[in-house]
């Protein structure tokens, strides 16, 4: 990736406090925590695969909404964990339809585990309740990353604002 100038560094901020905004207002409905997680914020997820400055924004946004996660520091750590491995997988994907698949898979991984610990430690329930965890997480994440996060692929490049910012190959 190119220097941080003020434009790469604003843009990793709007994202970073977009997502953290977001993941707060729908956690007031309840499904911004759970192991069905449906984080519509995780639809900027796909943004690095234009925008490869976007991804300390989006760990440093899910930070800030892990904060008040019921999961405590496992959350505010490995979650947000979750979502830098993802975003850095993004940036490196090469083909705009596979973007959203580092967010379903490391989140659907990482968080699937961090809940089943959670519900039953390392004993002998676990692995059952990370394959539940690792397949409901994942589909909330597939669900917003490739719907909603499959719009953004596909509008941004639209918009002229951004059209001139995204590389002519990720088009």
């Amino acid at each position: 990736m190119k220097h941080f100038d003020t434009r790469r560094l604003t843009l990793a901020a709007a994202v970073g406090a977009l997502y953290a905004v977001t993941t707060l207002f729908i956690s007031a409905f309840g499904i911004a925590y759970l192991p069905v997680q449906l984080r519509v914020s995780e639809a900027l997820c796909v943004l690095p695969f234009f925008f490869p400055e976007a991804a300390p924004g989006l760990f440093v946004g899910c930070l800030v909404a892990n904060l008040l996660s019921p999961y405590g520091m496992l959350d505010i750590v490995f979650g947000s964990l979750a979502t830098l491995i993802a975003a850095i997988g993004t940036a490196r994907v090469k083909h705009k339809w596979l973007a959203p698949l580092p967010p379903v898979i490391s989140n659907g991984l990482i968080v699937g585990a961090l809940i089943a610990f959670e519900e039953t430690g390392f004993g002998s329930g676990f692995m059952a309740a990370f394959a539940f965890n690792c397949a409901t997480v994942a589909a909330g994440e597939a669900v917003s990353c490739y719907v909603l996060g499959g719009i953004l692929l596909r509008v941004l490049p639209n918009i002229s604002f951004f059209r001139k910012r995204i590389p002519e190959e990720k088009r």
